[in-house]
């Protein structure tokens, strides 16, 4: 990975900025997310009390996911009993990002209260209920999947993470998450951004003969400026990254590396669905079956619906034979 000096970015684009503090041995994510949210959110028309969880998962998503190393997909993934019982979002190695909900709308109305469609302060628990936050790293079918999982503790998503690593033993980990949906010109628009800053092992960090104390009293300097970070400016798409990164770290020199792009991109295709498929007895499927007598299949996650006649489903299950 190379350092970049300077320079200017574009601010509107989905994408993914690491940066170092080396004077505080820390190194951090800023997630910026707009295009890729509008792509996913709207599609689905979701109120908003579960559109702006689904946008803050997916930024934090990306967050967890652009600081591992890894080949494959990272799944974030929180269940839970209350109005919002399942969100899922994953990011593939190449940046194809993606994500769905699955909620009670007369829970969640009853959960509002009268008249009331934004999220509440707290919201987790609220709208969650009792539940857990699981993280997910696939490598492919030759490797083992690694599996983090916490129960739903905190006010919001970013305390979960939190919990998470405090549980998990990880390096000291701050994050910042916030999500918003804006409407200009009639247009709604969605706009997401992560800050995370976690404290680099002694000696990945070059610092060795800094003390324990020191060691503590520079990470606390980083988690203070980083929270500093007002939610205008994370969400402001005419305030470029290295502006912004400038404002919070300057007197730190943050030393910014390439970007990382991403895309709102889903991965599902025909030939997954039959091999879905084909994993159901036949039989089993008239449930399926729509007014026509087809058998309808829409993914999740893009909406995108497969049918399939008393043809197709030979083709499929001939060569399942």
């Amino acid at each position: 990975m190379s350092a970049v000096s300077g320079g200017t970015s574009t601010p509107d684009a989905d994408h993914a900025l690491p940066f170092q503090l080396d004077a505080l041995g820390v190194r951090g994510r800023l997630i910026r997310l707009g295009p890729a949210l509008d792509a996913i959110i709207e599609r689905h028309g979701y109120p908003l009390a579960v559109a702006r969880p689904l946008a803050e998962a997916m930024v934090l998503c990306a967050c967890l996911a652009t600081s591992l190393k890894y080949d494959g997909i990272f799944t974030l993934q929180i269940s839970g009993d209350g109005p919002i019982r399942l969100l899922v979002t994953d990011l593939t190695t190449d940046g194809a990002i993606r994500g769905y909900a699955q909620f009670d709308s007369w829970k969640l109305a009853v959960a509002l209260g009268t008249g009331n469609s934004d999220v509440p302060d707290g919201y987790v628990p609220k709208l969650f209920g009792k539940g857990r936050l699981a993280f997910t790293v696939d490598q492919g079918r030759h490797t083992e999947r690694y599996q983090g999982i916490v129960p739903l503790e905190g006010p919001t998503l970013a305390d979960c993470a939190h919990t998470y690593f405090r549980q998990s033993e990880q390096l000291p980990t701050g994050i910042k998450i916030s999500a918003r949906r804006f409407v200009a010109d009639g247009v709604a628009h969605w706009r997401a951004a992560a800050l995370m800053v976690q404290q680099m092992p002694e000696f990945d960090a070059g610092r060795m003969e800094v003390d324990a104390e020191q060691r503590e009293d520079d990470w606390r300097k980083a988690v203070v400026l980083m929270a500093s970070a007002t939610e205008a400016e994370m969400l402001d798409p005419d305030l470029p990254d290295t502006t912004l990164l400038y404002r919070l770290f300057h007197e730190d020199k943050p030393r910014q590396f390439e970007r990382r792009p991403l895309v709102a991109r889903c991965r599902c295709s025909r030939e997954r669905i039959d091999r879905v498929l084909r994993g159901i007895k036949r039989e089993e499927l008239d449930d399926l079956r729509d007014k026509t007598g087809r058998v309808a299949v829409k993914c999740e996650f893009c909406s995108t619906e497969y049918t399939y006649d008393d043809n197709d489903l030979d083709r499929v299950y001939a060569s399942a034979a």
